[in-house]
């Protein structure tokens, strides 16, 4: 009952319940960190379309804004050859562009025109419409359209016309025109058409205005130049700048529908601007292909997150070893102090016993009085031992005192030692051999105490038929090395690490009471003192082997 008092508390509870929370917790992190990454992905996918958007149709905006307004830096007097020059420029640039339909516009006041439009007095027709595009060998081919694909553009003529005509009615000495009057007068965008008139001089309109107001007898023609830019926005080449987010942009008619049965995980669309307004960019991607996103992404997050709960799991492995070790300390300690208390009663008893009896008996004899002298003399040897042991051994483990070397012989300092063994230990089968060639340079009482523990050890833990003990001490270029052999009950091999530990108690029949579990640790503490090494080789049943490497001392004289 009392030891169960004493028992170590161990309240693994609370650390399981740790593990269970940090457990919980890491799931959901992970859980959470992926669905903000799959939020933050379908955010970017919603977001950088228009990245895409702008990269692609970069090139369209460069040939409106940039390459068309070229045509009029030759003031209205581009020809054939010259058109073809330009077209052929842009037609290969811009791979949009299907056809190119070039007019060569006259404008006049005469009477009568072949066709055209004509306003008070002022004429305008087309001389000649010429139109280009390329073949299948990728050469520009320029021919005279058909009637009926001229007819197909007489409207983006009339318009172009007529909002040119209107124009010159506003005009006066003080107009300045402007890029809304620009792009409202000499530009005219329509689905798949960009229909450009190039742009006189403020001189050139006050003139045509006069021609067209004024009657005059002397009949006036100027030249004039229209293009009309037929467009394929599907020819648009997409720019996808964000590779990992879209897994198919294409061009489609605004008015299409999916033409697949594939549900598609997302997806988002932008109309096309302008001439390009009949077609829209859409971005699609599969739930597979956004989850390698996700997984991409996520995988670093979840490294850091599983770093962060092995580091925790970790703690709790570190309490609970240290729970555990603490446990196994507080074992070891009570069974010391129970042993050590069982090795102070047993001489105190004897003494106790021996007094009384010598108090109590008025008259002892000469035989009596030896008999109880050499008793109390005995015991007093074993407590003065077992008191110089557990003080030297905390002495050596602080490292409190120096070791008193000093040179001895081998022979010198083993043979009494083996001498005691068969005047204390008549039934063992003991036997040695010495074989070495220097002296040792020891602590011989430090030393003494560690052959006496081992010998004493080969007798105890050995069966009363197989008491045997071979020592050997050899040396070789480095150490002394000393073997202690027996044919003991053995140790096993789990236990080799834990034996030279403090108030560590191999279990067996030996063992069940009187040990404190110092005397193995004490050898080894003493051995590791003077700059040695201990080793033990056993196998259960058979024996056991400890050895003891001593640094080699100065060379012996003969």
């Amino acid at each position: 009952m009392a030891y169960n008092q004493l028992k170590y508390r161990k309240n693994f509870g609370l650390l399981i319940a740790f593990v269970i929370l940090v457990s919980v917790l890491f799931g959901v992190a992970m859980f959470s960190a992926r669905s903000m990454i799959a939020n933050f992905i379908e955010t970017e996918f919603n977001n950088r379309k228009v990245e895409v958007f702008d990269r692609s149709i970069q090139p369209f905006h460069e040939f409106f804004n940039d390459k068309i307004p070229e045509i009029s830096y030759y003031q209205g007097y581009l020809d054939s050859v010259k058109a073809a020059s330009y077209v052929n420029d842009v037609i290969r640039k811009y791979t949009f562009l299907d056809r190119v339909l070039f007019y060569d516009i006259a404008i006049t006041n005469a009477d009568s025109i072949p066709a055209g439009i004509k306003y008070n007095h002022l004429h305008l027709y087309p001389k000649s419409i010429t139109s280009f595009h390329l073949d299948e060998n990728n050469r520009l081919i320029a021919q005279r359209p058909e009637s009926t694909q001229t007819h197909t553009y007489v409207d983006d003529f009339n318009t172009m016309v007529l909002k040119f005509v209107g124009f010159l009615d506003r005009v006066n000495e003080s107009t300045s025109m402007s890029n809304d009057d620009i792009y409202r007068v000499f530009y005219t965008l329509n689905p798949g058409k960009v229909t450009y008139m190039n742009i006189p001089r403020i001189s050139d309109l006050l003139l045509y205005k006069h021609m067209m107001s004024v009657p005059d007898t002397t009949v006036l023609t100027y030249d004039q130049d229209m293009f009309i830019f037929l467009i394929d926005p599907s020819k648009i080449k997409i720019k996808n700048v964000a590779l990992n987010l879209y897994e198919k942009i294409e061009v489609l008619p605004i008015v299409s529908g999916s033409v697949s049965d594939q549900r598609f995980y997302l997806q988002t669309e932008l109309p096309l601007p302008g001439a390009l307004s009949d077609y829209k960019l859409q971005y699609t991607s599969s739930e597979g292909f956004i989850n390698q996103e996700i997984n991409r992404r996520f995988w670093p997050v979840s490294l850091g997150i599983s770093a962060v709960y092995l580091i925790l799991i970790f703690i709790a492995y570190l309490i609970y070893r240290n729970a555990t070790i603490n446990s196994r300390l507080f074992q070891l300690q009570y069974d010391f102090i129970n042993n050590l208390t069982h090795e102070f009663k047993t001489p105190v008893s004897v003494i106790k016993i021996a007094g009384n009896n010598i108090q109590s008996n008025e008259k002892l004899s000469v035989e009596e009085q030896r008999m109880y002298g050499k008793i109390l003399d005995q015991e007093a040897d074993k407590l003065n031992s077992l008191m110089n042991k557990l003080l030297s051994f905390a002495q050596i483990e602080n490292k409190s005192i120096k070791p008193n070397k000093e040179e001895v012989e081998v022979e010198v300092f083993c043979e009494p030692i083996f001498e005691a063994v068969r005047l204390k230990y008549p039934d063992l089968n003991f036997s040695y051999v010495i074989d070495v060639q220097n002296n040792m340079m020891v602590d011989t009482t430090l030393l003494l105490s560690v052959f006496q523990n081992l010998i004493d050890n080969a007798y105890k833990y050995s069966e009363p038929d197989r008491k045997f003990l071979h020592i050997e001490v050899q040396q070789n270029k480095k150490n002394f090395v000393i073997k202690f052999k027996d044919r003991g009950i053995g140790i096993n091999k789990k236990e080799f690490n834990s034996i030279f530990k403090k108030f560590y108690r191999v279990k067996n029949q030996f063992n069940q009471q009187g040990s404190i579990g110092l005397g193995l640790a004490f050898c080894k503490e003493i051995v590791d003192f003077m700059g040695g090494e201990i080793k033990v080789d056993s196998v259960p049943e058979k024996g056991t082997t400890f050895t003891l490497l001593l640094p080699l001392g100065p060379k012996r004289t003969i």
